[in-house]
């Protein structure tokens, strides 16, 4: 009997533990103070990042599979001006040429995705393994480490096989779980020995809502109130399975991390005097980022998620939540599935707390009971969704630090877009943005947050998914309608480099020398994108009045109607001489 209540007691201790430990983030605390000149840890990683259905193209090439988004791009009305990313930066030719621009950068990693239908046209191993989209992988990987630059390896970027979806449901049905880990298998065999680092799932948050609640992303369904959270639960699941495969068959060969990508903004109290707004902002954060991060770490949903979402659902009348559950062995095998957290970051949110009654129907969102502000000074680059917030990133590393144990952190993603219509190299507000956000990352270091790399988001212009290329978050300006697609270095390259060449901020003099220089230098780059486009728009017009060109108009817009119509007289005066003999 005494060694069952010891082990009670010594369970009940761990778990009074946890929760102070999750306990600790102050929400009235928000040091938002001056900038911070110094310099990253030695051997901090300096990326960039891309995803295959953004970048590669080539969507039908080389035995490739179709992808949920192959068929969602080409559904009219469901891209901003139907665009697609069916060639998109033609990533899939131009491999040398982009890893030139890393060289250039002098990157320290690049995060790229595999696309799983070019590696497995119908997402099942046991149909067919594409050995061309495997080679065109194989060749990447080796470029990239004969180059000496790191690569991070994401296994899903939203790009899922076409037969699954249709066949299965996708990520509503379970069976996705054995299907991801197949595919996962297949790559640490085929890539495992030069890849080291591998991201399970990029934000998978997305791929929930916006894929499976909202509709806005593929496969566009809108199961408003539980598509979402069935999606995530088979997920989580998928997630913790490929881990444990990494960890029994290929850790000790490869030595390699497997980890996940979590996007997150971050939510700022209204009032940080006001518990409600606090409550409100937390349970932003923890509908957000918790929603997977708290599993992976700790075995379960957070519980302010399973305490909302089950009394929504009662007050619908429904028997069970519609927040799935996880049996005691699944929470024991989800928990610890991380050796280090990829996170996502853009922008921030106020939180304040609003009641939604389920009368109104129900939804993720107004699972919630919480409404989204943004403070009209912040700057706007264009992009209705991404403000200029740099002190949420502190706040968001420091919440992650005390929620989940201080865990190895990699930021995936961050950087940001504009959306406008005419060419502008000299990026003044992106570079703005990576000082800002840069620096208030490396404030979280000095907090004591182990953050190990950073990837800016991203290396190239990109097809921006419902935002089709209308949204551009490029250090390097992509011309797309140039078939080539030849790549622009914007002002923020230059900027970057110096950030990376000083590993981070060294002093004021310097980096005020830094914005000034790049600013000289895309102006030429501007100059010569501006030659460029005018010789494609000459040449254009050079066709239009060449003189042949004007004869063929001629020809056909005056001659050839003209022949038709006599052909058509002198058929009907031919038919009423017949008639007329014949009389």
């Amino acid at each position: 009997m005494l060694p069952c209540c010891m082990s009670r007691v010594s369970h009940v201790l761990v778990l009074v533990l946890c929760l102070s430990a999750a306990e600790d983030f102050d929400w009235t605390k928000n040091d938002r103070g001056s900038f911070y000149y110094g310099t990253f840890p030695t051997g901090f990683s300096w990326g960039a990042g891309s995803s295959a259905y953004q970048t590669e193209g080539a969507w039908d090439k080389d035995g490739k599979g179709m992808s949920i988004w192959d068929v969602f791009s080409h559904k009219k009305g469901k891209i901003f001006l139907n665009d697609t990313g069916d060639s998109s930066c033609e990533g899939y030719y131009k491999v040398k040429d982009d890893i030139s621009l890393m060289k250039e950068l002098k990157l320290n990693h690049y995060r790229f995705s595999i696309s799983w239908p070019r590696i497995l046209p119908t997402g099942i191993k046991s149909d067919h393994v594409n050995e061309k989209g495997i080679k065109y992988y194989d060749d990447l990987i080796n470029l990239l480490v004969e180059n000496k630059i790191t690569p991070i390896v994401t296994l899903y970027h939203w790009d899922l096989p076409q037969v699954l979806q249709e066949k299965y449901g996708g990520w509503q049905n379970i069976s996705m779980v054995n299907y991801f880990n197949d595919f996962a298998n297949l790559c640490f065999e085929r890539f495992g020995n030069r890849v080291k680092y591998w991201i399970t799932f990029n934000n998978p948050w997305s791929v929930a809502v916006e894929g499976y609640e909202t509709g806005e992303h593929a496969p566009g369904l809108k199961l408003k109130g539980t598509g979402a959270y069935r999606a995530a639960h088979h997920i989580i699941k998928a997630h913790a399975k490929v881990w444990h495969t990494y960890d029994t068959q290929w850790r000790n060969k490869q030595k390699g991390l497997v980890g996940i990508s979590l996007s997150g903004d971050w939510g700022e109290p209204v009032d940080i005097t006001n518990q409600k707004d606090i409550e409100a902002a937390e349970r932003y954060v923890q509908f957000y980022l918790g929603w997977f991060a708290t599993p992976v770490f700790h075995g379960d949903y957070p519980q302010v998620m399973k305490d909302y979402i089950g009394r929504k659902s009662a007050q619908q009348g429904l028997g069970s939540s519609r927040l799935p559950t996880f049996s005691s062995q699944e929470k024991s095998y989800i928990k610890g599935t991380c050796d280090f957290l990829g996170i996502g970051h853009f922008t921030t949110r106020y939180v304040t707390q609003k009641n939604y009654p389920s009368s109104r129907g129900t939804t993720y969102f107004t699972d919630r009971d919480l409404a989204e502000l943004v403070d009209p000074r912040w700057p706007d680059p264009g992009s209705e969704w991404l403000y200029s917030v740099p002190w949420g990133f502190r706040r968001l590393l420091n919440f992650v630090k005390t929620q989940y144990g201080n865990p190895m952190i990699y930021v995936t993603e961050n950087g940001v877009s504009e959306k406008m219509m005419c060419t502008e190299l000299c990026d003044d507000w992106r570079i703005q943005y990576f000082k800002d956000y840069i620096n208030e990352m490396l404030k979280a270091i000095k907090d004591g947050v182990n953050v190990k790399g950073y990837t800016a988001w991203s290396l190239l212009d990109k097809f921006e998914w419902d935002e089709g290329y209308s949204e551009r978050f490029g250090l390097y300006y992509v011309d797309f309608r140039n078939k080539n697609k030849p790549r622009y270095p914007k002002a923020s390259v230059q900027y970057y480099k110096r950030i990376i060449s000083s590993n981070g901020f060294p002093n004021q003099r310097e980096v005020e020398n830094w914005k000034r220089k790049a600013t000289e230098t895309c102006s030429s780059s501007n100059q010569l994108l501006a030659a460029e486009q005018r010789s494609t728009a000459a040449n254009i017009l050079r066709l239009i009045h060449d003189p042949l060109t004007s004869h063929m108009e001629m020809v056909t817009e005056i001659v050839v109607p003209t022949v038709c119509t006599l052909c058509i007289l002198l058929s009907a005066v031919f038919l009423m001489f017949l008639l007329r003999r014949r009389n």
